[in-house]
């Protein structure tokens, strides 16, 4: 769990992904669109990356991936993702985290 929330805080946005994963494919993208350039750990390719997902699912993400950490905080999977950027609410928390500028 300690892995997770290191690699969660070290940069604006985090995605814990794996590399064969269409969702993760497409909230990398959805994130992208904006702007940021976020730090993606494809657990797949990982040497702790059983390990992470473990730890992911603990957090409460099933399935495991895509997790995303915006800010330090954890925001979620794609659902959570998706829902606020339908509410308008990603753009502005990408911003807050300072991983976009406008």
């Amino acid at each position: 769990m300690e892995t997770v929330r290191r690699l969660g805080s070290e940069k604006p946005v985090v995605i814990f992904s794996k590399s064969n994963c269409c969702i993760s494919y497409a909230i990398k993208v959805l994130i992208s669109s904006f702007g940021a350039n976020p730090t993606v750990y494809e657990l797949d390719h990982h040497p702790k990356g059983r390990e992470i997902e473990n730890a992911l699912l603990t957090l409460g993400c099933n399935p495991s991936v895509p997790a995303v950490f915006i800010g330090k905080l954890f925001v979620g999977g794609s659902n959570e993702v998706m829902s606020l950027n339908v509410r308008g609410k990603l753009k502005p928390l990408l911003i807050e985290a300072n991983a976009i500028w406008m």
